[in-house]
Formats: structure tokens, C-alpha cells, sequence
């Protein structure tokens, strides 16, 4: 059949399974915006206030479904201002297509109203990207896109499509989704190689990231870790992909991980670096990263293996297949002398204050952990608030704690919030902020309020710019320069403004009743906790420092 552009677009996004969009529209996108207008019963396109907030949704969609998120733009300032949630979704390996509008093909290079050189601008934070400037390039090109987001490492492919190319007509034939087909590991030496390793360990940890979560693994690393008894650590990515209360779970590692995380890598004889890029949050000064273990990393992407730190042995392929094949050749083992050794360094783990008359931050998350329950979602945004969830947010199921980890955005979080929420359905979805990140977006509010979502948003509001205010504190001589607004927002009187409910808390009691109501809320729902500014993670290794450096305010 014979349709335009347009139409393409739209008939490409249902045969993808692309039923969620979000985005805003412009002049360069109208005729896409017209066909999803004729599409709306099978595709449904959630309006932003801003195009970061919809390419945020679009990531947080991805993030807690494992789909492909999709957000659309118009040229010029629509596509530049999607550039922060592209590059959030490329370092943290999510699946997403943009789909930005541009100027006609003859007004392309002339400075035209709305022009920019989207593909130019995009290339360096894609996993692919493309000019698209006839309509019968459309849907061969769109599929591909979904093929490329969705297949190896995950990340963003961007579509930059002329406005011609959307009016112009083109034969249509219908395709088919795309389905990841992912290789059998077939590969027995290299397999041999990880036994060899594991049979000559007897400080054994598994330090596992977020790639464990983009292959689906969360079931075969369980069995890997308990099969093997070996003590495991994660980074901020991988938050839930083992229960919080697993013996064998020894929670965050890194600048702000657990003292017995730490010190286990530390002490450990083989470090198993499973679907983990040694980023430098967690393996800060890489000379002296796990000092006396040989390490062996598993990773789909061959750019990442020994990038960072020195490995011993490396394998390349996908998480959930590679531990396939493993899991059969070994024989169940036991460490009891290190799980001793394990459960000494556990009681040496800061215990954060809490209390009946004041709110503490770490308090506050395993409380709203605690009301919210195991199954609920919870969305940060960056900072204090996005470390100390981290921490105590007591996830226990893999997708159920979304965060910007490589790029650290300040501003992810309520976007990221919608898209979940839209994405999971009945599900809870809990947004945890600060002052300072929530200042950044919050006008997405009224995108909440407009779909009736019932996220709740609790806000730890200490008034300053929390992390920078710590840093500051501990290395800057209490120089507090820029860190401290002064702003004098009521955020119960602005979630009113927006259409939301709001809530102030300034102890457990009144924290604990606001929750209470959120929980039986149909909408968006603000809870402010009043903190105190002196309030600061612990532990913290600074940055290039080792265990040996770490601080425990």
C-alpha cells in the first residue's frame, strides 16, 4: 500500500509494539502528529511540559519495563532539549528511539527557522543515529532502529526525519517486530577458565552491575551466588537484582557503599566483575582497585574489558547465556572462613540515626520503603537523596529502582517517575528527590496530574545543594559557594497550584500519616520532608582514594 511518511512512522511504531510514546509537538512534526492522531486507539502519546521530561519518560519506561522507550521532537530547541535525556539513556545502556523532526530537504544548511544539525549534535551520545530525507527510507530505517536500541548493549538510536519525507507518499509493506535473539554461549575454554579461577579462590566476591539487569540474568546470578556461596556486591544500577535481605547480598559498593562492601573487594582474592564497567564510582583510584585479587569480567560490550582496571580473564558475550553454561559446571562450594570474615566487616557498617522527633534521610527511605512495599518502584533523581536511597531502599526485585548513574542528571527523576508509572502499570512508583533536583523539572507535575498518576513524590528538602554542600564541607574548608539558595518555595502550596495533593513532614509521625494518605491518593501526591542541612552520606570515599580514605561524618 501507499502511504505517506507520516503514516509510515506511525504503522512502524505499532508493528515495533511502540503502544507508548511521549513527546511534544512543533512544526516539523505536525504531519507525524496528524497520523498518530488516526493511530490514537493503539498507540498513546503522553504530552510533556518540556521535551527533557518526555525523553526522561521515555528512559524511565524502558528502565522499568525492558522495552524500547520512544519520545518525539520537533527541530531546533525540540530536539536539542531531548540532548540531556539521550545522553542519560546512552550511559546508562537504555534502549530508547528519539524521533526528531527537521527542517524540508531544500532548507537544510540555509539557517532555516527551527535548524539544527540534530544528527551532528546526537552522534557522540547514541548508539546509532541517522538523516532520513525520503519516505521510503522511513521504515527500513526504523526498524533497524529498534533492532540496534534493543540488541547487545542497549542504548539510544536517534531518527532525524525532514518534513518532506513525512508528507511524501511511499509503498508500505507490513513488517514485524524485532525479538532479540540472543546467541547460545558455546564457547567451553573460556568457561573452564572462569571454573579454573573460582576453584583456586578462597575470598571470592561477585561485584555485578547494571548489565545483569539489561540481560534479564537476575535469576541465573542468584543461582551462581548461592550455589558457589559466594558474598556478592553491586553497583547503584543493579539495586534489587538480589534481595536486600540476602545473607549473601552485601549491598552497595563504591564512594558511598557499605564499609563490608568495600572491605570485602578490598580483601578479596577474585573479584567475578559480572555485567560491571569499573566506573569511576566504584572503582575510584583503579591502581589499587581489589589490590590483592585477580578479577575476570564478564560483559557483553568488548570496548569495556579491561578499559578501566587490568582483568585477569575476560569473557564477552551476554550475561544471562554465559552464566548458563557456567551454572551446570560447577560444584556446589562453601566458604565458611570467609563468610566469617564477611560478618566481622558487617558490624563494622555505619548505622544511620533515626529517631521519633527529627526526620534523617536515611530514616525517611526505609520507612517509604517499608509503606510502600516489595513490589513498588522507586525513581531518583541525583544527589544526597539519590545516595541514600540507594542505601535503604530495601528493592528486592530487579527494575524496581531507577536512577541516572553514569551521567548523574539532576532532574531525571519526575519524568523517569511518569514514564514507570505508565510503564507498570497498578504497580506503586515512588519518586525520591532533593530541593535542588527538584527545582529542575518539577513543572512536570502537570503531566502527572493530566494522566492522574498516582506517584508519590517524597522530597528531602535540606535546602542547600546537598552532595556539593558535602563536598564543599569536606574538602573545601566549608567554603559554601553557590550551594546554598536560599529559595523559599512551599511546595504544598505549589502541588496544590499544579493540581497535585501536598504534605509537609517535619518528623517520623507526620511523615509516616502522610504516607499513609499518599498510599490511598488516585493522583500525584507531594510529600516535603523537612531535613537538616548538615545531614551528609556516610561513608564516603573521596574521589581517587581508597578504603583507607573513607569518612564517616
Amino acid at each position: 500500500m501507499r502511504l505517506s511518511g507520516a503514516e509510515i512512522i506511525a504503522h512502524v511504531l505499532e508493528e515495533q509494539g511502540a503502544d507508548t510514546v511521549f513527546g511534544y509537538p512543533g512544526g516539523a512534526v505536525l504531519q507525524i502528529y496528524d497520523a498518530l492522531y488516526s493511530h490514537r486507539d493503539t498507540i498513546r502519546h503522553h504530552l510533556t511540559a518540556h521535551e527533557q521530561g518526555a525523553a526522561h519518560a521515555a528512559d524511565g519506561y524502558a528502565r522499568a519495563t525492558g522495552k524500547t522507550g520512544v519520545v518525539i521532537a520537533t527541530s531546533g530547541p525540540g530536539a536539542t532539549n531531548l540532548v540531556t535525556g539521550i545522553a542519560t539513556a546512552f550511559m546508562d545502556s537504555v534502549p530508547m528511539v528519539a524521533i526528531t523532526g527537521n527542517v524540508g530537504s531544500s532548507l537544510l544548511g540555509k539557517d532555516s527557522f527551527q535548524e539544527v544539525y540534530t544528527m551532528g549534535i546526537t552522534m557522540p551520545i547514541t548508539k546509532h543515529n541517522y538523516t532520513v530525507q525520503r519516505a521510503e527510507d522511513i521504515a527500513p530505517v526504523m526498524r533497524e532502529a529498534f533492532a540496534i536500541a534493543g540488541s547487545g548493549r542497549k542504548g539510544p538510536v536517534l531518527i532525524d526525519i525532514t518534513k518532506d519525507a513525512t508528507i511524501n507518499e511511499a509503498d508500505f509493506t507490513p513488517g514485524t517486530a524485532f525479538v532479540e535473539e540472543k546467541p547460545v554461549f558455546t564457547s567451553d575454554e573460556e568457561i573452564w577458565e572462569i571454573l579454573n579461577y573460582i576453584g583456586r579462590s578462597r575470598r571470592p566476591v561477585i561485584c555485578f552491575g547494571g548489565g545483569v539487569v539489561s540481560s534479564e540474568a537476575s535469576q541465573e546470578l542468584y543461582e551462581l551466588v548461592h550455589k558457589m556461596e559466594i558474598p556478592a556486591v553491586h553497583t547503584l544500577m543493579a539495586s534489587g537484582v538480589l534481595g536486600w535481605d540476602d545473607p549473601l547480598n552485601l549491598g552497595l559498593a563504591g564512594m558511598h557503599g557499605f564499609v563490608s562492601s568495600n572491605k570485602a573487594l578490598n580483601a578479596a582474592d577474585l573479584v567475578l566483575a559480572i555485567g560491571f564497567r569499573f566506573s569511576d564510582r566504584v572503582a575510584l583510584n583503579t591502581g589499587r582497585f581489589a589490590p590483592g585479587a585477580q578479577i575476570v569480567q564478564i560483559d557483553i560490550d568488548p570496548s569495556e574489558i579491561g578499559k578501566n582496571v587490568r582483568v585477569h580473564h575476560a569473557v564477552v558475550g551476554d550475561i544471562a547465556q554465559i552464566l548458563k553454561k557456567l551454572l551446570p559446571m560447577l560444584e556446589t562450594a562453601k566458604h565458611p572462613e570467609w563468610l566469617a570474615e564477611i560478618a566481622a566487616f558487617k558490624a563494622e557498617d555505619y548505622q544511620a540515626p533515626e529517631s521519633e522527633t527529627k526526620l534523617h534521610p536515611p530514616h525517611v527511605v526505609k520507612m517509604l520503603a517499608e509503606m510502600a512495599g516489595e513490589d513498588a518502584v522507586i525513581v531518583t533523581d541525583v544527589g544526597q537523596h539519590q545516595m541514600w536511597a540507594a542505601q535503604y531502599c530495601r528493592r528486592v526485585k530487579p527494575r524496581s529502582f531507577l536512577t541516572s548513574g553514569g551521567l548523574g542528571t539532576m532532574g531525571f527523576g519526575y519524568g523517569a517517575a511518569i514514564g514507570a508509572q505508565l510503564g507498570v502499570g497498578g504497580r506503586r512508583v515512588v519518586h525520591i528527590t532533593g530541593d535542588g533536583s527538584f527545582h529542575m523539572n518539577l513543572n512536570e507535575a502537570c503531566t502527572a496530574v493530566s494522566y492522574k498518576l498516582p506517584i508519590i513524590t517524597v522530597l528531602l528538602n535540606n535546602s542547600v545543594l546537598g552532595m556539593v554542600y558535602q563536598w564543599q564541607h569536606s574538602f573545601y574548608d566549608d567554603r559554601y559557594s553557590a550551594t546554598q539558595p536560599e529559595r523559599k518555595t512551599d511546595f504544598v502550596k505549589l502541588a496544590e497550584g499544579f493540581g497535585a495533593t501536598g504534605y509537609r513532614a517535619t518528623n517520623p509521625a507526620e511523615f509516616r500519616d502522610a504516607m499513609e494518605k499518599a498510599m490511598a491518593s488516585e493522583g500525584p501526591v507531594w510529600i516535603e520532608c523537612v531535613v537538616d542541612r548538615n545531614e551528609m552520606v556516610s561513608p564516603m570515599i573521596p574521589s581517587g582514594g581508597t578504603i583507607d580514605d573513607m569518612i564517616i561524618y
